[in-house]
């Protein structure tokens, strides 16, 4: 009966406790570890391509704006030449009008100009996740 218990304690030690991990559990959580991984990259990859794309719009909208602000100036423009070559005296007010309503399109669109450049150089590729994206083959060969 000695001879037994031996035995019976060795295959005790060799069967895994419920406790420790086998090597199915650990690809198992590595797998999701890394599948979650790639997902919030993505998230963050899209997060800031959101916000790019939103300042990129927005600096179009504004160079549109001052295009079409632009080509009222020159409308306007375009009116106060006609009343000055057809100037009779009476009419000097008229296109000096004109021509003042001309510089403050002007003004305008080139305003206009200036935020959307200011608007279309804030918007940047996924700066952040580029980086951490650069950093996952290196982690998965378990380097910092």
């Amino acid at each position: 009966m000695a001879q037994h218990q031996p035995a019976k304690q060795s295959a005790q030690q060799v069967a895994p406790s419920p406790d420790e991990p086998t090597i199915g559990r650990l690809v198992n959580d590595a797998t999701r570890d890394i599948s979650l991984l790639v997902k919030k990259e993505i998230e963050l990859a899209k997060s800031e391509l959101k916000v790019s794309v939103r300042f990129g719009l927005t600096g179009v909208v504004f160079f549109v704006l001052a295009g079409f602000l632009a080509l009222l100036a020159i409308i306007m423009l375009s009116v106060a030449f006609a009343y000055l070559i057809h100037w009779n005296g009476d009419g000097l007010d008229l296109h000096w009008a004109f021509l003042i309503v001309f510089g403050a399109y002007l003004l305008l669109a080139g305003l206009l100009a200036f935020l959307g450049i200011k608007k279309v150089k804030r918007a940047r590729p996924p700066e952040k996740a580029i980086k951490q994206g650069k950093q996952i083959p290196s982690a998965l060969k378990g380097k910092k």
